[in-house]
């Protein structure tokens, strides 16, 4: 073999090795629960150039119902390129077959509210080179997980600067007889005001005009178009800016694996000081 093709072999693997290297990292981080006193899953993508020696933001990104912290690398494993390009740190939670992102008033095993916003944020905190202030952290979700990521952020403008919702559950109310809802907040028809105090159609009084950066989509043939238009109505109503997207398609990893590509690039925006 002579020495130029010597070198080219060295340099294609020198190459391969490279973009080896260059690839998001994907841990399974254990993390603890006081609240609901067991331990709990997350998936925690960190970008090519993660180093400890940089402040990286951080999108918490939640799963559906009937899904689980896997969810989101398992069947768009693509997310790590959106880590590499945007240079941030994606972090999937684990939410329970049903759990709703809230705090059950009837049942302390569903806690997710307080270990989202608390717990976790304080672990990926603590464990990873993160911008620890609100400016530095948004979270999004598809379906049950568009619900929990708008309710937590409304709820916690302090801890979450954006937030996204891609085919959101926004009017828990539409299914007040399915889904397990009624597990965690007890019969609609008995406690109805404890289902307002849960949904996001309802608790958008809690938002003031450009408190938070705020973008959500959903597919003109999902069944839960109606809620996204009148969340978008109200917020309307209330002049709170925010990007509101409607896009052919339904109910399917199909339609969300291409909105998280814009859900992505609107929260690098935010990071980068554009929104």
């Amino acid at each position: 073999m002579n020495i130029k093709r010597i070198i080219a072999l060295l340099l294609i693997c020198a190459a391969f090795f490279g973009l080896k290297a260059s690839a998001a990292t994907v841990d399974t981080a254990l993390t603890h629960s006081v609240a609901m006193n067991r331990d709990l899953k997350a998936v925690v993508i960190k970008p090519a150039d993660y180093t400890t020696t940089k402040k990286y933001p951080v999108m918490y990104l939640l799963h559906g119902f009937s899904g689980n912290y896997t969810d989101w690398i398992k069947k768009i494993p693509a997310i790590t390129k959106l880590a590499d390009t945007y240079h941030f740190i994606i972090v999937c939670p684990d939410g329970a077959f049903a759990g709703w992102y809230f705090d059950s008033p009837v049942n302390k095993d569903f806690m997710y509210e307080t270990y989202i916003s608390k717990e976790l944020v304080s672990y990926v905190d603590s464990h990873y080179a993160t911008i620890a202030t609100r400016k530095g952290r948004a979270i999004t979700g598809l379906s049950m997980g568009g619900h929990g990521a708008l309710f937590l952020a409304f709820k916690h403008q302090d801890v979450f600067g954006a937030a996204g919702s891609m085919s959101g559950v926004v009017d828990i109310r539409q299914f007040a007889d399915s889904y397990g809802i009624e597990q965690l907040l007890g019969k609609y028809s008995e406690h109805p005001e404890v289902w307002e105090q849960h949904c996001v159609v309802s608790l958008i009084y809690l938002v003031k005009p450009n408190a938070l950066a705020l973008t959500f989509d959903c597919g003109y043939d999902d069944g839960m178009y109606s809620g996204n238009q009148e969340l978008h109505e109200k917020l309307l109503e209330r002049k709170i800016p925010h990007d509101y997207t409607v896009r052919p398609g339904g109910h399917s990893w199909e339609y969300w694996g291409n909105a998280i590509t814009y859900q992505v690039l609107f929260f690098s925006r935010y990071f980068n000081g554009d929104k």
